[in-house]
């Protein structure tokens, strides 16, 4: 996963890996990041299997998620024939497709009638070049999603929630239970704050599913 730093990056990545490890699964969280608070590109990895993890580095990713076109040009690398890429397309426009690129890459996007009004299209960052083949890239409006359905600071946690969908190892029930210990001083805090954030996962994983129903019936979403 990567972003701007603030762009929630860490929290989500983090609560992934303890999901998979709620489901009895090995899992590792590399954080990568600047010595940013905010402004500073934000990576981060998590690596899960059903075997020990005996590498904390991997040089290919099943799923690629990219909230800012900096750290999209900074995980390339981790592409290859088999990725999924996913990005939120409410802050990068979506890529433009060439001949050279037709034929080995897809280019699916969530309908915008389906969660908000499209905003934020002349404010979009610039979709980065992507130089390698990829199995598919997924558009995700996640931020205009939060902003008109829930709060902008949950827009990460819908990402999460669509991420862990794709990935198809994790259950949704296990995800809510990570968010819950990782963010329990805050809903302790603010009880609202669970339901709100659930609603995000909820909003995301339902996202992706119907993501991955369009792919295996041969239609874009």
């Amino acid at each position: 996963m990567g972003g701007e730093g603030g762009q929630g990056v860490q929290t989500a990545a983090d609560i992934l890996a303890q999901a998979a490890f709620e489901e009895g699964k090995e899992a590792l969280y590399i954080p990568n990041f600047g010595i940013e608070q905010r402004g500073g590109v934000s990576l981060a990895f998590v690596q899960i299997g059903a075997n020990p993890v005996g590498s904390p580095k991997f040089d290919q990713a099943h799923l690629v998620v990219a909230l800012s076109a900096r750290s999209l040009e900074r995980l390339q690398d981790y592409l290859h024939e088999g990725s999924t890429l996913l990005y939120d397309s409410s802050l990068l426009a979506p890529p433009e497709v060439s001949d050279s690129v037709v034929g080995w890459q897809a280019y699916d996007t969530i309908a915008p009638e389906a969660f908000a009004e499209r905003r934020l299209t002349d404010r979009r960052q610039k979709f980065p070049r992507i130089t390698k083949k990829v199995h598919k890239i997924l558009g995700l409006p996640a931020g205009e999603m939060a902003s008109s359905r829930l709060h902008p600071r949950v827009s990460n946690i819908i990402v999460l929630g669509a991420a862990a969908r794709l990935i198809e190892i994790v259950r949704l029930e296990e995800v809510k239970k990570a968010l819950e210990k990782r963010l329990a001083n805050k809903i302790r805090r603010d009880p609202k704050l669970k339901e709100l954030n659930y609603k995000a996962l909820e909003l995301g994983w339902e996202a992706a599913d119907r993501m991955l129903k369009g792919r295996e019936a041969g239609a874009a979403v």
